[in-house]
């Protein structure tokens, strides 16, 4: 199996986001994760997410959009207003976008800029309930320019959207370069990065005809949501999804008689690669690395390692992987933290304690990680690909020739 997650931190639109000060239309958000919030200023954003649209015959479906172009914009203050020597600022005051000019949206729209009053804005021949509405609409809460502007991404009127999940992003597309075209430079790297990889080996290893003519093992990836805020909900890997699914897999199709620990004992012969991206050394902070263990990009995959399991590899899955990539002539690099650093984590300790599967982590080298802009080494994909392919190839072989007392 492979695990990895697909969220990365981000600005999430709140469920009322109507803003405006000084002559500006501005939205409101809130932070989703542990961010770079200030690598977000000064960035052309729009936004992407899900929409809940009610239907003609009051059905509520989803609708997935995306705004192709630049509409939010966090400025900065200018350095001859504030000459500070580091770059401070308050989340809930001063990291709202702008989205235009209020100006400009009353001639849009030909409205008096007077507000109304309570009076007129109660004044009806309609019956008081005839649209009640537990909440108020969307055009209440959010700009409604904006639900226009989500409306017809979605192709829907929108009196019809009833509520959505917008994050913002960054419009600037994800580039190659470098001086000899050695480097990514995208958003969202972590870990959209080591998500591809799996899905890739998974599909280059089903390729040929073949493929599957002599495996005894399922290969299997699992992609979840909200690593960046701890995995605890449905979608996340503190969750029962990967065991239910294991759980019934290990019950299903052809072969032995299955008996009642079915379960448990796919369990323990099973083997977890938690791929999240790695941390590459930076040459400008090179003091905040162990001397010893400061991955380069285009130099392998990255095995991470933590006395205190914050990370999940031990010994025997160092065997196993070291193997694998022997096999595929894919070079590893270790990287463990210095003694006076923090650690992060992964999904992949929490998955070996939930499962007790053996579990080991690893991810390709990047630099600016949580930033909005990150940086990750071209050949790095490639191994990672190889890696990967290499282990869902090999493991049902290899399991059985590493022992444990």
């Amino acid at each position: 199996m492979i695990g990895a997650h697909t969220d990365s931190p981000t600005l999430r639109v709140k469920p009322v986001s109507k803003k405006q000060g000084e002559g500006f239309v501005q939205v409101g958000v809130e932070t989703y994760g542990g961010g770079l919030w200030h690598t977000w200023f000064d960035r052309d954003l729009s936004i992407a997410g899900r929409v809940m649209v009610r239907t003609d015959n009051g059905d509520f479906v989803q609708k997935l959009v995306k705004i192709d172009r630049p509409i939010l914009r966090i400025p900065t203050l200018a350095i001859h207003l504030d000459r500070q020597e580091s770059f401070t600022f308050n989340k809930e005051t001063q990291l709202f976008p702008i989205a235009g000019l209020v100006a400009a949206e009353l001639n849009r729209t030909g409205r008096n800029p007077k507000p109304a009053t309570a009076e007129s804005s109660t004044e009806s021949d309609e019956p008081a309930d005839a649209h009640f509405s537990p909440l108020k609409t969307s055009t209440e809460r959010h700009h409604p320019y904006l639900v226009e502007l989500i409306a017809d991404e979605a192709n829907v009127d929108s009196s019809s959207i009833v509520d959505f999940e917008l994050v913002l992003y960054d419009t600037q597309a994800a580039c190659i370069g470098g001086l000899n075209n050695e480097l990514i430079f995208s958003a969202r790297l972590d870990n959209l990065g080591m998500s591809y990889c799996s899905v890739a080996s998974l599909i280059n290893s089903v390729g040929a005809p073949f493929a599957l003519d002599d495996e005894r093992c399922i290969r299997l990836i699992s992609l979840f949501d909200h690593e960046e805020i701890g995995s605890t909900t449905a979608q996340g890997a503190d969750s029962n999804l990967l065991p239910s699914i294991i759980r019934r897999l290990s019950v299903i199709g052809p072969g032995s008689e299955k008996t009642g620990t079915a379960y448990e004992q796919t369990l323990a012969t099973s083997f977890l690669v938690s791929a999240d991206m790695a941390h590459s050394v930076n040459p400008n902070y090179a003091s905040k690395y162990e001397n010893d263990h400061k991955p380069e990009m285009n130099k392998g995959t990255v095995i991470k390692i933590n006395a205190n399991a914050r990370y999940a590899t031990n010994s025997p899955g160092i065997a196993l992987i070291q193997e694998v990539a022997r096999r595929s002539k894919v070079p590893l690099q270790l990287f463990v933290v210095r003694n006076d650093s923090s650690c992060g984590s992964t999904i992949g300790p929490m998955l070996a304690a939930k499962m007790g599967a053996r579990t080991l982590d690893l991810g390709n080298p990047q630099l600016s990680m949580h930033s909005i802009r990150e940086t990750a080494g071209v050949y790095d994909v490639e191994y990672g690909i190889k890696l990967f392919e290499s282990f869902f190839e090999h493991y049902g072989e290899l399991e059985g020739k590493i022992f444990v007392d």
